[in-house]
């Protein structure tokens, strides 16, 4: 039970600051966090600029990949927010430096928890003594994790009122969620809650939205409400929901705190609802061990991978091990390829997991504790999420991909906070001219954006290219599936033109995907590393876009530029038997580019292609350059095209049919 919790006299709830603990705040000076540290420097809220307050702090700051190796939460405190590294690139809180500082409340700026979904972030906070996190605002599933950990949020009028010694009502940081999630909070977590649950000292509100036009996320909702009968129900955002799960996964990043919890909460012999319908992968860590920087965790990765396999035997879910060493590919290309259908809802343990919904899907991450909930009931609450809807018009230009307009749209929309713990609908006529995997991109990198997933209406195209890989006798089934939106449907978010012919080629600078920069502007970037792979650039379209700039390329008798490393890595099985099959495989080796077997690896700092020193510098087509994440060096985002026309030129290029061919020399 949170401690800042008091019970009155009367009854009554309050939150009051514990005398003697500390409040830490999370400046943008980092000498200042040291010297909080260190205990030289105490402040007050009524003194602090919020503005001087970091912003994004990301999941990778918190937890580091290494740190997210061990998987009980008081180990992973230890080294909580290892990842924020001072301008020499020291660490500025050292083991035990939260846990042993005193304090229980932390305060930080705007989208606090973006990227990754991993839970091991608040929980660093709440096993260090953290107990109220202050924020202007937070990241859509870092906030679902706090709750389902029964971690309060607030903020900065509420802490100034407790540092002056005010007892506030905990209804005051809880009454503004819905019925559910105030119960939530206020049991202690997810996992008390559904004890209360169970024994039925919890009732659910009522369903009581009447016939409403719809988005595509909300008519997905609706149709896997729980207890409503085969009558046509309707969700409006804000609704608390409590809904089947259609399918879900995780890999052995996380599934060993998933078992872990499972077996705390239930007892060793727990069992899982509908094994058939979630698995596990073995993705994320499988050249982990070929990274030198990666070295003194073996032993840790290799618990990690036997409390995987023992989870699996022990549920009986589906198994996407690797065999032989291999994998058949990262969990959310395969899960699209595979087993993600229109109109599914998914839930997983990976925050690209929204990766489905260029399937015309609803999918998302979750932390470990909701995983393990919804995997042992087969449920699961959700509160009704707002959606905002882009109308793609027109086509793109040769030198620009669908990785140029996700990276337009969070240097615009995601930095206004426009998409923030929204549902991102994708529509308009200018989708039909993106391939599935240019669809898949989009969606995918949704959570970059904040938001809580992305969707994309489904054509002919999706029916053809789902028939592929499920069979020509599912196409009725399949089209029958297909969700669309109402027509005046309403959005929160509004609905935005995006005028495809006005994108540019572009990158997102160093240590944010939200900050982007044209090209044309960036200047001469001279680069040491190109990577295309990765669940957003590791597809069968991304080969595609390889093998077309490397064709251009050798025809030019160029190859990779010296200096340069390039890497290639595929998606999944699947797309490297693709690309075998159409020759890009001899394509890439001929122009000097290191090919890399399916699976997870640079983008998570756990495979070739992560950078050794400060000095080096990436371009890569993942989804994620947070500092420290890919290794020590900068790291640049951009689209396969310019991943690959760079590593060609040694600097970064938007790439243009014939760029290699020598200038012709004019005959007098």
């Amino acid at each position: 039970m949170n401690s800042l919790i008091r019970t009155k006299a009367d009854g009554s709830r309050v939150v009051a600051l514990t005398p003697g603990k500390r409040v830490l705040f999370l400046t943008k000076d980092l000498t200042r966090i040291s010297e909080q540290l260190t205990g030289s420097l105490d402040l007050s809220m009524n003194a602090v600029d919020p503005a001087d307050l970091l912003d994004d702090i990301n999941t990778d700051v918190m937890t580091p990949a290494w740190v997210c190796f061990r998987h009980r939460p008081a180990d992973i405190a230890l080294d909580a927010y290892a990842g924020l590294l001072d301008r020499e690139g020291e660490r500025v809180f050292g083991s035990r430096a939260l846990m042993d500082g005193g304090f229980e409340v932390i305060v930080s700026g705007q989208r606090k928890g973006t990227g990754s979904s991993r839970e091991t972030a608040p929980q660093a906070e709440k096993w260090s003594g953290i107990e109220l996190v202050i924020a202007h605002s937070f990241a859509p599933i870092h906030q679902l994790n706090n709750i389902n950990l029964g971690q309060l949020m607030g903020t900065y009028e509420q802490l100034e009122r407790l540092q002056a010694g005010e007892e506030i009502p905990l209804s005051e940081f809880t009454s503004h969620f819905d019925d559910v999630t105030r119960v939530v909070l206020e049991s202690g977590g997810l996992f008390p809650f559904s004890a209360r649950y169970a024994a039925g000292d919890v009732e659910m509100p009522g369903h009581a939205t009447l016939a409403r036009p719809m988005t595509m996320g909300e008519k997905i909702l609706a149709a896997k409400l729980e207890g409503v009968g085969d009558a046509p129900a309707y969700v409006k955002p804000g609704d608390v929901c409590l809904v089947k799960v259609d399918a879900g996964y995780s890999h052995e990043f996380t599934t060993a705190q998933v078992h872990h919890f499972l077996a705390e909460e239930y007892g060793a012999d727990y069992q899982v609802k509908n094994p058939a319908k979630f698995a596990v992968f073995e993705d994320h860590l499988l050249y982990a061990t070929g990274v030198k920087r990666m070295a003194p965790f073996v032993d840790k990765i290799e618990t990690l991978r036997r409390l995987q396999n023992e989870f699996q035997a022990h549920t009986g879910v589906r198994d996407y091990s690797a065999k032989d060493g291999v994998s058949p590919g990262i969990c959310h290309q395969v899960a699209r390829e595979e087993f993600v259908d229109p109109g599914d809802f998914v839930q997983a343990t990976d925050s690209h997991t929204c990766m489905g919904g260029g399937n015309n899907a609803l999918t998302w991450g979750v932390g470990a504790t909701e995983y393990a909930a919804l995997i042992y009931s087969g449920f699961t609450f959700v509160r009704v999420p707002e959606s905002i809807r882009f109308e793609l018009h027109g086509d793109l230009a040769a030198a620009c991909t669908a990785k140029d307009v996700i990276l337009h749209i969070l240097d615009t929309f995601a930095k206004r906070e426009d998409t923030l713990n929204r549902v991102m609908e994708f529509g308009g006529p200018g989708l039909a001219g993106l391939s599935m995997d240019e669809r898949a991109t989009l969606t995918n990198m949704a959570t970059e954006c904040s938001g809580r997933s992305g969707i994309c209406e489904a054509d002919e195209l999706t029916l053809r290219w789902l028939t592929e890989r499920r069979g020509a006798d599912k196409a009725d089934d399949l089209a029958q599936r297909f969700v669309s939106p109402d027509p005046d449907a309403h959005y929160d978010g509004g609905v935005h033109r995006i005028d495809l012919e006005a994108i540019e080629p572009t990158v997102a600078e160093p240590g944010d995907p939200t900050y982007g920069k044209s090209i044309s502007a960036l200047g001469d970037v001279r680069i040491d590393i190109a990577y295309g792979g990765s669940c957003t650039a590791g597809k069968e379209h991304d080969l595609d876009f390889y093998a077309r700039v490397l064709s251009d390329a050798l025809e030019s008798d160029r190859k990779i530029a010296d200096g340069v490393r390039m890497y290639i890595q595929f998606g999944s099985a699947s797309v490297q038997a693709y690309a075998e099959g159409k020759g890009y495989t001899k394509i890439f080796k001929r122009a000097g580019v290191e090919v890399i077997q399916p699976g997870c690896g640079a983008c998570i700092g756990c495979g070739p292609g992560v950078s050794d020193d400060a000095d080096q510098v990436t371009v890569s087509a993942i989804n994620r350059n947070f500092t420290g994440r890919s290794g020590p060096g900068q790291l640049y985002l951009a689209s396969p095209l310019t991943v690959a026309a760079s590593a060609v030129a040694g600097h970064i290029v938007a790439y243009r049919p014939g760029m290699f061919r020598a200038p012709q020399t004019a005959v007098r």
